[in-house]
């Protein structure tokens, strides 16, 4: 069945090659026979004025050499008496000044040469050439005519030259053509093949990711848009890979937190049915904080997954950070008056953000749960709130033990707890800062861990503030 789909792949991506192959030498054959008769027509058009003009040029020269001529024998008769000097006169006078032959257009047949009375000094060499439609021009001398000059129009002479010329530049644009198109078939032949060969590549890879091998990746050559593609292509397969892993990991890691509540009950239970222990008030308690750890684990947990879905519930309002803060550090002082834990603040007044006042009340509680929990007694707690441009900056750090600067990327993982010092045997879930960071986005904030001066960790906190109209 694999195979088979493999192959339907294939023969599809071979459609898609024959398509760019068909489309481009279609193009490519089309623009050439534009070009084909773009310049056919140029040459029956531009070249016939161009000829006009030349025809006209090489005409007024023969002219200036025939009224020179004129002066120096003060008449016709010598080139009457003589005709046969009629084309070495056209030769000499449209070859003058070059050592190049003269063009088809300057041959003597092609001019002739009448009196002032209109009769022929050289007439028209052929009998079937028609005067009339020649193009006469005046000879004059000293302010008097002295006969006219005709040549042939080129239209006509072009009947001559169809044969000699214009065929033979038909024949080698004929040619080009049939150049451009072989051109054209290989180019599109190669460019098909290659741009249906990176098709191929990037299906397969998509293929493969479809069936969740996410080891999969796609060699990177070169900087065009194919090239970003299979680039983007990796970094798609690394994020599904490590959204696996860390589902895999998650998976297991919230197994491992709900076995050992759910060990405890059982045993417990187990011991009251044989007897081992009474069924009395103290043991029902035990069984009760049990069941409320169980209970505060899943609760993180649904808080996260509401975080990860952006489903959390939260209401943003104006709140004063500062009185808020204020107020639960107050409850927190209560709480630690029987013990050896100080705790120190200093917080600037009126600093207003949008905030949730449960939710960030459930921030605080969290971040001194943290430091109470991993700071060794006697210990300090320092909690400083100042206001950086347009951002509420809170600083929360304690004292030691410390985390190594290795480690404190991973500090708002779920499950995740440092090896070491700060590692608590006494329990927790794990989730508690993983908690804080999902609140501190929830608040548009940011988070970030890093050494505490005081041998500790430190908390930056930092969230937008209310801007005043």
């Amino acid at each position: 069945m694999g195979n088979t789909f493999c192959h339907a792949r294939y023969r599809r991506l071979s459609r898609l090659g024959i398509k760019l192959f068909a489309i481009i030498l279609s193009i490519n054959v089309v623009i050439a026979g534009a070009v084909f008769l773009a310049v056919s027509y140029s040459i029956d058009r531009g070249f016939l004025d161009y000829l006009n003009q030349a025809q006209e040029r090489r005409a007024m020269r023969l002219a200036e050499g025939l009224v020179e001529r004129w002066r120096e024998h003060q008449g016709w008769e010598w080139l009457e008496n003589d005709p046969l000097r009629w084309p070495t006169i056209v030769y000499h006078e449209l070859g003058r000044g070059n050592a190049e032959r003269p063009s088809p257009l300057g041959e003597a047949q092609d001019f002739a040469l009448r009196a002032p009375d209109g009769r022929f000094i050289v007439a028209p060499r052929h009998a079937e050439d028609e005067p009339a439609s020649w193009h006469w021009m005046s000879l004059d001398a000293d302010d008097r005519p002295i006969g006219s000059l005709g040549f042939r129009p080129p239209q006509q002479i072009l009947k001559r030259m169809e044969n000699r010329f214009l065929d033979r530049q038909r024949n080698n644009l004929s040619l080009i053509v049939i150049s451009l198109g072989v051109a054209s078939l290989l180019l599109a032949g190669c460019l098909s093949w290659w741009l249906g060969r990176r098709a191929h590549t990037l299906a397969t890879g998509a293929m493969r990711l479809t069936r969740g091998d996410y080891h999969i990746r796609l060699p990177v050559r070169g900087r065009d848009e194919l090239s970003r593609l299979a680039r983007d292509f990796n970094v798609l397969a690394s994020t599904l890979e490590a959204n696996r892993n860390a589902r895999a990991r998650w998976v297991s890691d919230t197994a491992h937190e709900l076995r050992t509540p759910l060990a405890v009950l059982r045993g417990e239970i187990e011991a009251m049915q044989d007897g081992i222990r009474p069924l009395d008030t103290d043991s029902l308690g035990s069984l009760g904080q049990e069941v409320e750890q169980l209970e505060c684990l899943v609760a993180d947990l649904r808080l996260l997954s509401q975080s990860d879905a952006g489903a959390l519930a939260i209401q943003l309002a104006p709140l004063d950070l500062s009185d808020h803060l204020q107020c639960h550090l107050n409850d927190a002082r209560r709480w630690l008056e029987d013990t050896e834990f100080r705790l120190t603040d200093d917080l600037a007044p009126s600093l207003h953000i949008y905030g949730d006042a449960q939710r960030l009340r459930q921030l605080w509680h969290n971040l001194l749960d943290n430091s109470r929990a991993y700071t060794r007694e006697p210990g300090t707690l320092s909690v400083t709130l100042t206001r950086e441009h347009n951002e509420a900056v809170l600083i929360w750090e304690d004292s030691a033990p410390g985390v190594p600067q290795h480690e404190l990327a991973r500090l708002t993982e779920r499950l995740y707890r440092v090896e070491g010092s700060r590692s608590r045997s006494s329990g927790g879930s794990g989730l508690g800062l993983s908690i804080v960071s999902a609140l501190v986005h929830a608040h548009d904030g940011r988070l970030d861990a890093s050494a505490s001066p005081l041998g500790g960790l430190r908390w930056t906190l930092r969230f937008p503030l209310i801007l005043s109209t």
